[in-house]
């Protein structure tokens, strides 16, 4: 068989058989990543242009983050009550906003506060794209669909990354006015391009208009695997924060560190469509225990690392692998176990695993580091993606009785397949 042919049915069983809508939102999503500059260099223009301390830059980034696990709530809840649609586009118009008045603060107290409504806006869109998502794409294109949109969220990240260093040396102002930017031109695709997608009410949907945020927090398989993400989400979170300072402990050069972090994304990009090709058809809850096991002993392997740049880029080549399997399962997953008219709150108690990481996650593995020592975080990391292989063979062996409602009075679907 000729390889153009070939290679054109593979693109067609990757990318074929979505919704035109979804891909507006894929589009929205792209071109909002490849204008993500703020985050990445926040803490550099802080304590180099800004002349601020460390601390005080990890202050901010905290704040941020705080700002999200908020944003992460509030936003489930207004995905349900105004619509997925008004509420993804005042999260980009807030982002928008506070991104550009980012850039012209003046003053510590100013700063964190601007930065911290930041987060809170930026953040409030994930549970509204999220529910969108679902609510556009059949149940059985959901996780190549959340793979897409994953790995839009990665080709934008590193093609912003790689411009933000170029686009900083003509001043970090331009960064937070090209973010603010890039955003706005997210609200007016959304604005334009795609319509309210949440499904009408009927009187059958009563149960679910009775759903708060109390009764996802009582639903137990839903909250089993928001506890799974978060342990998982902590053991990621040292690859962006413990693993620098690591490598930098052990004499690897500022360059070998960007090389080595930039393969996960590059990883992210060339394999996530394959592999979710392959993923098709298996058990979900063989998917998340290999996925899980890849990400803590990927991390946990990079206790052997020493002075390897090799080595540790090898690491990150395992857990990254372990990332692309993990991401779309999982978000297909909670999709299944969200009642429709819950999606946006269902999305935001899961999201808010992710900003609770990204908020604990860095302190928590900088105080291992300091105290205990390197073996110690990478031989944590191997136990928490253990525990996680394990908690997942004891969730996918859930079942809801037959008939029995949700704590919503909602069926929801089992956990495994």
């Amino acid at each position: 068989m000729p390889v153009s042919p070939r290679l054109r049915s593979a693109i067609s069983d990757s990318v074929g058989g979505l919704p035109r809508r979804f891909w507006w939102l894929w589009t929205s999503t792209l071109v909002n990543r490849l204008g993500g500059f703020v985050v990445t260099f926040l803490a550099l223009y802080l304590t180099v242009d800004r002349g601020y301390s460390a601390s005080y830059a990890g202050l901010v980034a905290a704040l941020f983050g705080l700002g999200s696990a908020v944003a992460a709530l509030a936003g489930g809840v207004l995905t349900d009550r105004l619509g997925r649609r008004p509420t993804l586009l005042a999260a980009q118009l807030g982002t928008a906003a506070s991104t550009a008045a980012l850039g012209f603060m003046d003053g510590p107290v100013t700063i964190a506060v601007v930065a911290f409504l930041t987060g809170l806006a930026s953040n409030a869109s994930r549970p509204a794209i999220a529910a969108m998502i679902a609510d556009i794409v059949p149940a059985e294109h959901r996780v190549r669909a959340f793979a897409l949109n994953y790995w839009a969220i990665n080709i934008g990240f590193g093609v912003s990354a790689a411009a933000a260093g170029l686009i900083a040396a003509h001043g970090y102002l331009l960064l937070f006015l090209l973010d603010a930017l890039s955003t706005l031109v997210c609200a007016v695709l959304v604005f334009v391009k795609i319509p309210e997608t949440r499904p009408e009410r009927g009187p059958a949907d009563a149960a679910e208009q009775r759903i708060g945020l109390g009764t996802v927090l009582r639903d137990g398989p839903f909250m089993a695997v928001v506890g799974v993400t978060l342990l998982l989400a902590l053991v990621y979170q040292q690859g962006s924060t413990t693993l620098a300072v690591d490598m930098g402990e052990h004499g690897i050069s500022t360059t070998e560190f960007g090389l080595v972090a930039s393969l996960n994304g590059l990883l992210i990009v060339v394999l996530q469509l394959p592999l979710t090709k392959l993923m098709e058809g298996r058990n979900r809850t063989a998917l998340l225990v290999v996925s899980a096991l890849l990400t803590g002993w990927g991390f946990g392997l990079t206790a052997l690392a020493g002075s390897s740049a090799g080595f540790y880029a090898w690491t990150v080549a395992v857990w990254t692998i372990g990332e692309i399997v993990n991401a779309p399962t999982m978000m297909g997953l909670v999709s299944e176990l969200s009642p429709t008219h819950a999606r946006g709150r269902y999305q935001g108690v899961y999201s808010l695993s992710w900003s609770l990481a990204s908020f604990v996650g860095p302190a928590a593995g900088g105080l291992l580091l300091d105290h205990a020592g390197s073996a110690a975080v990478w031989g944590a990391c191997a136990v928490a993606g253990t525990g996680a292989a394990l908690a997942f063979l004891g969730i996918g062996r859930i079942r809801r009785p037959a008939g029995a409602p949700a704590p919503a009075e909602q069926p929801v679907a089992a956990v495994a397949p």
